[in-house]
């Protein structure tokens, strides 16, 4: 029987756009405020949603492509520096937590589960948005992509975030939305957890991760399912 006890000790590495928190509101923004700038039109909230969670530089290259001007390699460093200014200033504007997630964070550290973040945002970025959330609280450790070896999908992200908050591998799950996360995890051989509501361009059902769950608050029941010593006949769960 499967039980909370499998919790204590544990890590939970979460991504943070598209998994904890819906970011893309402001990300949106912000990008269409560069594109503005720039003499481009606005892109639609749904084709910019798909393009969120691999950092800000990623985000400004696919979001000048699909307004049908490639982003400048002599302008990008600039225009970088442009988006984080403009992001940072309304960080958190119109940016929520999903359902559920600060009673599942509660309930997560009173198991005795060590809880980090691991996202390709950049640390200062994170930290800000968690705490104009008032979620920086729950977490042991925020590793973004500017605090670890590489970034996802590299695994070291994953691991260094587990190391940040003396964690063990062998007893982690790893809960995103995305490709970079499924494959970061795999390659980390540690369980992937992968929330159905987050960005994504393909359907989560084809990027392998070990488990699915459409609503925040199934992350702890899962956790457990995945750090039980039979996780794999669990994961179809």
């Amino acid at each position: 029987m499967l039980t909370t006890d499998l919790l204590n000790g544990a890590t939970i590495a979460f991504d943070l756009d598209g998994t904890l928190v819906d970011t893309a509101p402001d990300l949106v923004a912000s990008l269409n405020i560069i594109l503005g700038e720039e003499g481009l039109p606005p892109l639609p909230f749904d084709d910019v949603r798909k393009m969120v969670g691999r950092g800000a530089k990623a985000l400004l290259e696919r979001g000048f492509a699909a307004a049908g001007a490639p982003l400048d390699a002599d302008q990008a460093p600039k225009l970088v520096e442009r988006f984080i200014a403009l992001y940072l200033g309304r960080i958190a504007h119109e940016s929520t937590p999903f359902p559920g997630v600060v009673d599942t964070l509660v309930a997560l550290r009173a198991a005795g589960a060590k809880l980090a973040v691991c996202t390709n945002k950049l640390t200062h970025l994170s930290v800000a948005l968690l705490d104009a959330l008032d979620l920086t609280q729950y977490f042991d450790a925020v590793v973004g992509a500017d605090s670890a070896p590489a970034a996802k999908p590299d695994p070291r992200h994953v691991l260094a975030t587990i190391a940040a908050v003396s964690g063990d591998p062998t007893r982690a799950v790893m809960v995103g939305d995305s490709i970079n996360d499924a494959l970061a995890a795999k390659a980390a051989k540690v369980p992937a957890l992968l929330v159905t509501f987050g960005y994504t361009e393909a359907p989560v059902e084809t990027l392998g991760g070990d488990l699915l769950i459409d609503a925040f608050s199934d992350v702890s029941s899962a956790c457990i399912a995945l750090l039980a010593p039979c996780a794999p006949e669990n994961a179809g769960l």
